[in-house]
This record gives structure tokens, C-alpha cells and sequence, in this order.
């Protein structure tokens, strides 16, 4: 495959790390080389999560700036704020329900208005794409089920060579069985909602 660099970033509580080790351990059980692990990372509720995962062969185990490939955000913030990691003609994957990350809720930042945020972040990636995570994941009963939705829509969109049914048997496998359902019906609404959008 083409070699990919994929950087997540989100706040703690998102489910952030645990999407990336689903992609890294997805990917090789499906023979890619994967580099992966955490760049700066908080553990409680609210701390910026920034993790990646390189694919195909990279042997440095981090991502510079101007280096992603793939910008996922699991909160609008923190995407705009992760801009600069992406390469010319990188993508952005965002989850467009903010959780204002401890800064905010303390006071020390104002969240900016979402507008701003996607405006500013089609400017790097003009095929950016932001999709309501916490709303289509609150259709399966399990708000948590939000980084599922993202990366059910990622799957989907042809970046990878792998597809959306991979994910999903990676979900069969690797979810404990109470949440395998709710997390496959998450994948799917991401990956429908991606679907919809791009024939607009």
C-alpha cells in the first residue's frame, strides 16, 4: 500500500486511543506495517489526546508538523489546533459536536464558533469533511459509540485499502460482545452519512 500517516487528536473520554490501537491492530492483521503510539497524551476526562498511527513501512515513531497524511478529529477544537501537523493536500475527518476540552471549561480559552473552526480548516484541506458524530452516535442508544462513527465513515472513504466490512469484523473481534452490536451500528451510520454527503 502507499505508505499513510494518520494522526488523532480529541480530548480524554472520546475513546481517541482506543480508535487508534482498532486501526493499528486492524491494519496488521491485514499484513500492512504499522508504527503507532501516543505523542502527548492526558488521561483524564477533558485532556487533549493526540496518538497516530504510520502505515506501510514508516520506521520513525513520530509525525512532525506538516507531515499527516490524514487529520481524524474527534472534537472540532482540537482539529483546528492539529492543523498544522497536516501535509499539503492531507485530509481532514472531523467530528463536527464539540467537548470543550479543560481549557475551555476552565475559563483560560473561549471555544471559537463552529464556522471559524471549518472555515479555517477547509483552507488546509479543502476536501475537509465534518460529520456530527455525538448526534448519529445518540441513534444507537451509546453516546460513546461517537469515535465509531468516525471511524466507520474513515473506512469508507476509499483512503485506506481497507474497507468499512473490515472494520467490522475487527470490531466483532476486538470488542467485548456487549458493545459489539451498538459499535457496528455506529460504524455504519459514519459510514452512511459519508456516503450521503459526497453524492450531494
Amino acid at each position: 500500500m502507499k505508505p499513510l500517516r494518520v494522526f488523532f487528536t480529541g480530548v480524554g473520554g472520546q475513546g481517541t486511543l482506543t480508535a487508534t490501537k482498532l486501526l493499528a491492530e486492524t491494519a496488521l492483521e491485514q499484513g500492512i506495517e504499522v508504527n503507532a503510539g501516543e505523542i502527548h497524551g492526558m488521561a483524564q476526562r477533558g485532556g487533549v489526546v493526540h496518538s497516530f498511527v504510520l502505515l506501510g513501512g514508516y520506521h520513525s515513531p513520530k509525525i512532525s508538523r506538516g507531515e499527516a497524511d490524514v487529520i481524524l478529529g474527534f472534537e472540532p477544537m482540537e482539529t483546528l489546533r492539529a492543523l498544522s501537523f497536516l501535509c499539503h493536500d492531507g485530509l481532514v475527518l472531523s467530528s463536527e459536536d464539540p467537548v470543550p476540552p479543560v481549557s475551555v471549561s476552565t475559563g483560560r480559552e473561549t471555544y471559537p464558533p463552529l464556522g471559524h473552526i471549518k472555515s479555517e480548516t477547509i483552507k488546509y484541506s479543502p476536501k475537509a469533511q465534518f460529520i456530527p458524530c455525538i448526534t448519529l452516535a445518540r441513534k444507537t442508544g451509546v453516546v460513546q459509540t461517537a469515535n465509531t462513527v468516525l471511524m466507520g465513515a474513515f473506512f469508507s472513504m476509499g483512503v485506506l485499502p481497507l474497507g468499512l466490512d473490515v472494520l467490522l469484523d475487527s470490531i466483532k473481534k476486538r470488542l467485548r460482545p456487549a458493545l459489539v452490536e451498538v459499535n457496528l451500528e455506529a460504524a455504519r451510520l459514519g459510514a452512511e452519512y459519508v456516503s450521503r454527503h459526497s453524492q450531494e
